[in-house]
């Protein structure tokens, strides 16, 4: 005898519905394809060179986001940022350069961990030198900026599409299927 089920998507009667199929059945068919690739599909033979484009993407996106204002350096103001209005952060990126300060990689724990709760793409980066050098890491008066939490917003005039951006969520949401929760890029000198 046939038992009747109903469709979790719709609420329809199944046997009256042979084919019912969610957004949501597609988008997680499509996630579970994503985070089953192997290595090689997901650009390990060239992993340098992806790493690369990564790079230049982000400083494509850092470029592009200072001048509109869309900036937070520093670990005090990024933790306001983000408990002030965390919706709008794009990137979180956080250096590698001062490995042996306990206090800061705490601060970086529980940056990271707020992040990931708030779905917001996190990269450590490495060459703080670099990093400085197009942010324009001094203050006016001639003090240097905390660049070790450096957040990426959204211009409150309209959405950002930039395909930079685009490449850095991409890069971030592949290596998070790869387990690599806080990927490393390593900023090249110029």
């Amino acid at each position: 005898m046939l038992e009747a089920s109903l469709c979790p998507a719709h609420g329809e009667n199944l046997r009256t519905q042979k084919h019912c199929v969610s957004a949501l059945d597609i988008l997680s068919h499509q996630t579970a394809r994503m985070c089953n690739m192997t290595f090689e599909e997901t650009g390990g033979d060239n992993s340098s060179d992806r790493m690369e484009t990564v790079a230049i993407a982000l400083e494509e996106v850092l470029s592009s986001a200072l001048p509109q204002g869309c900036i937070t350096a520093g670990v005090y103001e990024a933790a306001k940022s983000l408990n002030a209005d965390p919706d709008n952060v794009v990137l979180c990126l956080l250096t590698t350069d001062d490995e042996e300060d306990v206090a800061l990689q705490i601060h970086f724990t529980l940056i990271q961990a707020f992040c990931c709760e708030n779905d917001i793409n996190i990269l450590r980066v490495s060459n703080m030198r670099r990093l400085a050098e197009i942010l324009g890491g001094v203050k006016p008066g001639g003090e240097p900026v905390d660049l070790h939490c450096v957040l990426v917003t959204n211009p409150q005039s309209s959405l950002w599409k930039d395909p930079a951006l685009s490449k850095v969520t991409r890069f971030c949401r592949e290596s998070r299927c790869l387990d690599q929760w806080v990927p490393v890029i390593n900023l090249p000198d110029r």
